[in-house]
C-alpha cells in the first residue's frame, strides 16, 4: 500500500512545487504593475455667472511600458490596454455629450472650455500608428469595438461616408488621423455605466460615487470623454505605456431655496449650494486604490475682478482675504469647509486679475466625517467668463428644399485688442483663425462659390484666405471637407464665411429615422491658434502632482487651441422626386 502511494506523494509535490513558482510569478507581476501603475481622481468647481454651477471630473489611470501590461493590471483597465495594443492607437478620443455649451455665459477661452466643450452625441478622432493602407481598416475595427464596450451606435462610423482623413487642423497626426461625428446619437446612462467600468473603485467609492444619474441628466450640459495616449516603449518585447484621462464635465442649477425665490432683490445673488445639494451625496473618503484624491474650488479671473471692484474702498484687504487665512469669512461668500491650501494663478497679459483655486484634500475624510464642501453666497455679484476674441455661429440661408447657402458668422468680442496689447493698432496686426467643416455627401457643397465678408464688406478670397484645404464629397462615398486658414484684422468687428449648396437625391431607405426634423451637419471647429488658454498657477511640488492642473499649465507651453463648436441642422426633408 505504501508502495502505490509514493508515486502518487512525488506526482502531488510536482504539481504543487509548479503552482507555487506560478504564484509567486504571478504576485510578483501583480506587485510590479501595483507600484507603477498609478489613479488619480479630482473634482472642480466653478461658480457661474448665469446663477449656475461647473463641475468637472478628472481621472487619470497610467500604465507605464512592460513586458507583462499586455496580460496583467492591478489598475488600468485592461479593455482599454487591448484596444491600443491590438489597433495600434497612437492616440485617441471620445465623447458623449448632451446639450450644448453657452459660450457666451460659461466661458470660451480657458482650458475646461477649449479640451471639454464637445458637439451634442458622439465625437471621435484616432491617431494610428500602422502604414497608411491600414489606416482605414484600424478605423472600421476600432469603431466596432468602441461600440460594444460603451453601449453605443459607434460602429456607424465605420462607412466612408461619416468620417473624414483632415490634413492639418489637427497638427500632430498628420496624415495618420481619422475624425468622425454622430450628432443625433442619443446620451443616457447605458453610455455612462461602461464609462464608470473602466475606474478601479468604478462609482461605489471615491469621487466618482458623487455621479449620481438623475442629477447629470437632468443638468443644462454634461459631456464625457475619454482620451488616451500611447507612448513609446522604447525597446522590444515591450508594451507600449499609456495614459488614460476620463472627464466628465456637467453644467448643473444648484437645488436650493434661494434658488427658487423669484424676488427682484436677490435676482443677482449667486445660489448658495453645496455638493449635497447638487449630487444628493456626500463624499464619505476616497477611492483606496488612488494616489491622490483632491477637490478644488475656482474662482475665475472675472469673479475676483468684479470681488475687488465691489469693495475698492478696501481693495487691498479683500484682495488678501481671498487668498489668506481669513478668506472664508470674506464679506462676499463662505466656505462650509477649510481648504488646505489656496493657489494664486500667475497674472498673465490676458486679464488684470488672477483666478483663485482653493484645495481640499479628501483624505481627510471617511463615512463618519463626510465632506460636503458648500458655498454661501452673501452678497450680488455680476461677472463676466473669459470670452475668446471672436465668437462664432452658423447658419442656414435661402428658402426652398432645393438649394441655400450654409453661413458662417464671426462677431468680436471686443477682447483682440487686450489680447494683442499695442500692437492691434498696428495695420500689420493679423488674427488668424482656423475653421474646419464636415458636410455630408448628400449636401453637395459648390466650393468655388466661397465668399468672404469683413465688417460687412465683400473682400477678395485670396487676400482674407491664407490656405485652403478642400476634400470635394463623392455620392454616397464619402463626406466634404473644408479646412481654412483666415488671416484677419486685430481690429476686426465681424466677419462671415458664405458657401452654396445643393441637396442630393437620397433613397426611401437612406432617409434616418423622424427625417422631419431636419439632417444634421456636423459640427464645425473654429480655432485661434495665436492665443493660448491656459491657468499658469505659482510653482509648487504638490501641483506636479496634481494631473488636472499640470494639464492647465501644459496647455500654455504646448500652444494647444481655444475651439468654439457649432452644430446647427437643415431643417426640411430632402428631394425624393
Amino acid at each position: 500500500m505504501a508502495l502505490l502511494q509514493r508515486p502518487f506523494l512525488v506526482l502531488l509535490l510536482i504539481v504543487t512545487h509548479q503552482f507555487l513558482q506560478y504564484w509567486v510569478a504571478f504576485g510578483s507581476v501583480n506587485e510590479e504593475c501595483q507600484k507603477q501603475e498609478e489613479f488619480n481622481e479630482e473634482l472642480l468647481l466653478k461658480p457661474l455667472p448665469d446663477r449656475k454651477a461647473l463641475a468637472h471630473f478628472h481621472f487619470q489611470s497610467s500604465a507605464p511600458p512592460s513586458t507583462s501590461n499586455g496580460r496583467h493590471h492591478h489598475l488600468f483597465p485592461k479593455a482599454i490596454s487591448q484596444l491600443v495594443q491590438k489597433f495600434q492607437v497612437k492616440e485617441m478620443e471620445l465623447s458623449f455629450t448632451q446639450g450644448r455649451w453657452n459660450y457666451e455665459s460659461w466661458g470660451g477661452f480657458d482650458p475646461i472650455s477649449s479640451s471639454n466643450a464637445k458637439p451634442p452625441g458622439v465625437e471621435l478622432w484616432a491617431v494610428f500608428d500602422v502604414p497608411q493602407h491600414q489606416i482605414d481598416a484600424s478605423w472600421k475595427n476600432l469603431t466596432h469595438s468602441l461600440s460594444g464596450l460603451f453601449c453605443a451606435s459607434i460602429n456607424f462610423l465605420e462607412s466612408t461616408t461619416t468620417y473624414s482623413a483632415p490634413e492639418w487642423s489637427f497638427p500632430p497626426a498628420s496624415g495618420n488621423l481619422r475624425y468622425g461625428t454622430l450628432p443625433r446619437e442619443a446620451v443616457c446612462t447605458e453610455n455612462l455605466t461602461p464609462w464608470l467600468k473602466l475606474l478601479p473603485c468604478r462609482d461605489k467609492d471615491g469621487l466618482a460615487k458623487l455621479l449620481d444619474r438623475p442629477s447629470i441628466y437632468r443638468g443644462f450640459y454634461h459631456s464625457q470623454r475619454l482620451h488616451l495616449t500611447s507612448t513609446g516603449s522604447g525597446s522590444e518585447g515591450m508594451d507600449s505605456g499609456i495614459i488614460l484621462e476620463q472627464t466628465l464635465t456637467a453644467v448643473l442649477r444648484p437645488n436650493s431655496r434661494r434658488a427658487s425665490m423669484a424676488h427682484a432683490r436677490e435676482k443677482h445673488i449667486q445660489p448658495s449650494w453645496s455638493l449635497s445639494s447638487i449630487f444628493g451625496k456626500q463624499v464619505s473618503g476616497r477611492c483606496v486604490l488612488v494616489k491622490s484624491s483632491n477637490v478644488y474650488l475656482l474662482l475665475d479671473r472675472g469673479l475676483v475682478s468684479e470681488l475687488k471692484h465691489l469693495y475698492k474702498e478696501n481693495e487691498k484687504l479683500v484682495a488678501n482675504d481671498l487668498a489668506t487665512k481669513n478668506f472664508w469669512t470674506n464679506p462676499s461668500f463662505e466656505l462650509s469647509a477649510k481648504p488646505e491650501r489656496v493657489f494664486i494663478e500667475e497674472n498673465s497679459m490676458h486679464s488684470n486679475s488672477s483666478s483663485i483655486l482653493y484645495k481640499f484634500p479628501v483624505e481627510k475624510y471617511s463615512e463618519s466625517e463626510p465632506f460636503d464642501l458648500g458655498v454661501i453666497w452673501k452678497d450680488p455679484v455680476v461677472w463676466l467668463c473669459q470670452q475668446a476674441p471672436l465668437r462664432a455661429s452658423r447658419f442656414l440661408m435661402g428658402s426652398g428644399n432645393e438649394r441655400g447657402t450654409i453661413a458662417i458668422s464671426l462677431k468680436s468680442t471686443q477682447l483682440s485688442e487686450g489680447f494683442m496689447g499695442a500692437n492691434a493698432n498696428d495695420k500689420r496686426c493679423e488674427l488668424r483663425v482656423y475653421v474646419f467643416q464636415v458636410v455630408p455627401w448628400y449636401v453637395k457643397v459648390y466650393f468655388h462659390s466661397l465668399q468672404v465678408f469683413v465688417d460687412q464688406q465683400p473682400k477678395a478670397v485670396s487676400d482674407i484666405i491664407e490656405k485652403i484645404n478642400v476634400s470635394p464629397s463623392k455620392d454616397k462615398v464619402s463626406p466634404g471637407v473644408m479646412e481654412v486658414v483666415l488671416k484677419l484684422p486685430c481690429r476686426v468687428t465681424s466677419a462671415a464665411l458664405t458657401i452654396e449648396f445643393d441637396k442630393g437625391f437620397l433613397h426611401i431607405d437612406e432617409y434616418p429615422p423622424d427625417a422631419n426634423q431636419g439632417f444634421d451637419i456636423p459640427s464645425a471647429i473654429i480655432s485661434f491658434p495665436n492665443f493660448h488658454a491656459s491657468m499658469v498657477f505659482l510653482e509648487d511640488d504638490s501641483l506636479n502632482k496634481s494631473p488636472l492642473l499640470s494639464k492647465f499649465q501644459l496647455d500654455s507651453h504646448a500652444g494647444k487651441k481655444s475651439c468654439n463648436v457649432l452644430h446647427r441642422s437643415i431643417i426640411g426633408t430632402f428631394d425624393n422626386t
